[in-house]
């Protein structure tokens, strides 16, 4: 399975491909054909940023499934009993 997602440059409109499993909130990634620095933030404005990020984060969920590995639950909330 291709775990590769398209990506748009805002500032020249071209698209490449760069690997989901890097893809996350905190990467930079450098436009190939204007240079620019990408940086995807889930806080990000930019709609392209936004569609990467999802796709990646979809595309992580769809290998950990074909590994068949579970994905990694979100932490229980502790509480203290008292009795």
């Amino acid at each position: 399975m291709d775990d590769s997602i398209q990506i748009h440059c805002s500032r020249c409109k071209s698209s490449f491909r760069d690997r989901a499993r890097r893809i996350r909130s905190g990467y930079t990634r450098e436009c190939p054909r204007c240079n620019v620095l990408i940086f995807f933030e889930s806080e990000s404005h930019e709609d392209n940023i936004k569609r990467a990020l999802k796709a990646a984060d979809k595309m992580r969920r769809l290998l950990a499934e074909a590994e068949g590995a579970k994905p990694a639950a979100k932490p229980a909330s502790t509480y203290i009993r008292t009795s």
